[in-house]
Order: C-alpha cells, then structure tokens, then sequence
C-alpha cells in the first residue's frame, strides 16, 4: 500500500475543512441561546423546541418527505423500464431519439424543465400541489435511476436468466426470482439517489408547487431571504445527523454484504 505524501495529507485536510467547518460551525450555532444568529449568547436547546412547535416548517418538512417517497418510488419503476429498453431492447427504431429524452434531463437546466411542466401542468388545467410536485420531481429524477440501473444490467450475466427459463420457470418468475434480486443493490441506489434529489430540489419544485404545497426547501429559502434564525439552524443540523446516520447505515449494511458474499464463496469452494 502507498504511503499519502504531505501534499495529498495537505490537499486532503484542506479540502475536508473547507467542507465540513461550515457544517460544524451550523451546529455549534444551533444550539446558540441568542436570537442573533452571530453572537454567541451560551448554551441552550431552546431552538430545538421552538422548531417542533413550528407549524410551518412540520407541515413543509411532511410535505417534502411524501413528495420524496412518492415520487422516488415512480421514478424507480419507470428508471428501471427505461434501463431494460435501452439494455436488452438491442436495436430498434427510434432508439437514440428514446435515449435522448430518458438523459436530456441530466443535461437541461433546471429552471427549463420547471418552466415548462408549469405551462404544460397549466395546459391540461391540472391545479398545482402536492400531485403536481410529485410528477415534476418524478420526471426529472427517473433519469438518473435508469443510469444506475443500465450501468448494472449492462455487467449482467445473461445466462442466469437462460437457465431459469430452461428449468421452467416464465419471463415474469425469472426476473422476480432471478434478475431483480441481483441487481437490486443499483435498483435501491437509484431509490435513494431520486429520493434525494426530491428532498433537496428547489427550483422546479418552486415552479411546480401551489399554495397548499410547500416544500421544506422552498420555506427555507424564504425565511432565510428575511434573515437566517436559530431555528433554521437547528432544523438544518437536524437534517445533517439524519444524513450522516444514514450514511453510516449504508455503509455498514454494504460492508457486512460483502463479508457474507466472502464467507458464501469460501463455503462454495470449501
């Protein structure tokens, strides 16, 4: 194994100060005693309890977490049928104009997408709300699920498939039995992927979203534009320790996978 040398240790610490001092500074904040924002006041979780009794950001932070679900969940199933047209379809006609418009969204600036689905959601007299938002975020994100899925399918060894089917088994019991539960790893990293694309949108959702629907980024975005306070602080580092926990969940969950896929093969060889 090669040794890091000063400049990568160098490049390295600075590059991880430069991301996470931020975040460390926000949390130590969040649990500021002040109204100010900058000026520190002593310890107090005070913030902590004025944002659960915070009616607005609860009803956006339910709105966001149903829109993710929902439209993560759509955007799976439709990502992954993109993924075994593109994959298994082989040639056929009008095939790059469909891959085309499965990856234009990886490409097109989002204020463009926002814009038109509100003139299209306009056009079939569809009311913006939370369907609405659903459907944008949905939209937008299948795309990056059938990339990962695709990227899977491609490495994908076929003749697993074959030999389910000569052993009797139909199209619909092979890929339930075999060919869903192999590549259910890149199907389950494309959940979670469109998941959080749809947590962390703003712009198309701010496009696509009525007055009965906010989301919690489009409430953050407007109270900070009054001036940040120490709730948005601790409802920020609220989210940063359901991100890390999931984080480290998922790495835990991948490590102990691969420990009992070593301990299969070695059984099989033994």
């Amino acid at each position: 194994m090669k040794r890091l040398s000063w400049f990568n240790i160098v490049a390295l610490t600075l590059g991880f100060a430069f991301l996470y001092i931020p975040m460390l500074i926000l949390i130590v904040y969040s649990f500021n005693a002040s109204k100010l924002v900058t000026v520190w006041a002593g310890f107090s979780t005070r913030w902590y309890g004025e944002l659960l009794r915070n009616e607005a950001f609860l009803d956006a932070a339910w709105v966001t977490l149903r829109v993710g679900v929902f439209s993560s969940t759509i955007a799976t199933v439709l990502g992954t049928m993109a993924a075994f047209v593109m994959v298994r379809a082989g040639r056929f006609y009008g095939r790059t104009l469909f891959s085309g418009m499965i990856y234009a969204p990886l490409v097109m600036p989002e204020v463009i997408t926002g814009l038109s689905l509100l003139l299209l959601f306009i056009a079939v007299g569809l009311e913006r709300g939370v369907i609405t938002i659903v459907l944008a975020h949905a939209t937008f994100s299948m795309c990056y699920v059938s990339v990962v899925v695709s990227s899977r399918l491609a490495t994908f060894d076929e003749s697993l498939e074959q030999a389910a089917l000569d052993l009797g088994c139909t199209p619909w019991d092979a890929f339930k039995s075999v060919t869903l539960p192999i590549i259910a790893p890149a199907v389950i990293a494309g959940w979670l992927l469109a998941f959080t694309l749809s947590l962390d949108d703003l712009v198309i959702a701010s496009f696509t979203a009525g007055p009965s629907a906010t989301t919690l980024p489009i409430k953050i975005f407007s109270s900070v534009r009054l001036g940040v306070s120490p709730e948005i602080n601790a409802l920020s580092t609220i989210i940063i320790g359901i991100v890390t926990v999931g984080v480290i969940s998922a790495s835990l969950i991948s490590k102990r996978a691969i420990v009992r896929q070593r301990q299969d093969e070695q059984a099989a060889v033994g």
